[in-house]
């Protein structure tokens, strides 16, 4: 019996997925529903664990091209950020009709596959993929670029430590002052953060002569307490 929503699902591929970093996946699709597929049908995806549990459900949007009648086809590119970190996933292709559900949940199987998510960067030198903006008075502390590549391979594009400081400037850099790890969501600016290249930053008035970066809005980035530079 026929339902208002519902895809086949041809051909499709992904091009290679790095940890953290934007793709695009390309995909046949048939609407074999009965009603069209207008502005609020989307393509999306997830990623999955290979028992199937979701580690990402709600994959970025990406508009039809065009509206699709029933009985119509098309084949469409979707834009796809890659899982952190690296390793075996499981890919799922799926449209969405917002605000109502996912085709998969309505009896359309998604269409995908077990892929391996390779590092960000396969780099052993930090300075040959990234833009160190570490101010001339400090020193990094002796992991502090192991610490750093490593986030940048787990598919972190910025990636930004505390600021060990003087005792004249510890309550004015109190907010960067070594922690015991990665704060979600920090609120305040990245000191001396790294940037892999062709990554685009915000430049914000410098904080106690220290260069001073909007965390980006598109890419994936971190703040880790236990990156430590001393700008003594």
């Amino acid at each position: 019996m026929a339902v208002p929503l519902a895809v086949r699902f041809g051909a499709w591929e992904l091009a290679e997925p790095r940890a953290g970093t934007l793709v695009r996946a390309r995909v046949e699709l048939e609407n074999t529903g009965t009603v069209p597929w207008r502005d609020d049908v989307k393509g999306s995806y997830h990623w999955l664990d290979p028992l199937g549990n979701p580690i990402v459900w709600d994959g970025l949007r990406t508009p039809l091209p065009q509206e699709v009648e029933p009985g119509r086809s098309l084949a469409m590119e979707i834009a796809v950020r890659c899982p952190i970190p690296p390793g075996r996933y499981r890919f799922a292709l799926d449209l969405v009709a917002e605000r109502r559900a996912w085709f998969g949940e309505l009896g359309n199987e998604p269409v995908g596959d077990e892929v391996e998510v390779s590092p960000r960067v396969e780099s052993e030198r930090l300075e040959d993929v990234a833009d160190l903006h570490v101010a001339g008075s400090c020193r990094p502390a002796e992991d502090w670029a192991d610490r750093v590549l490593a986030a940048h391979r787990e598919g972190y594009a910025v990636v930004a430590g505390s600021i060990q400081s003087p005792r004249r400037l510890r309550r004015r850099l109190a907010h960067w002052a070594p922690g015991p790890g990665r704060v979600p969501g920090f609120a305040h600016a990245l000191l001396c953060p790294s940037v892999l290249r062709g990554v685009e930053l915000e430049r914000l008035p410098d904080v106690e002569g220290l260069p001073a970066f909007a965390p980006p809005r598109e890419e994936p980035w971190v703040y880790d307490g236990r990156i430590v530079l001393d700008c003594r």
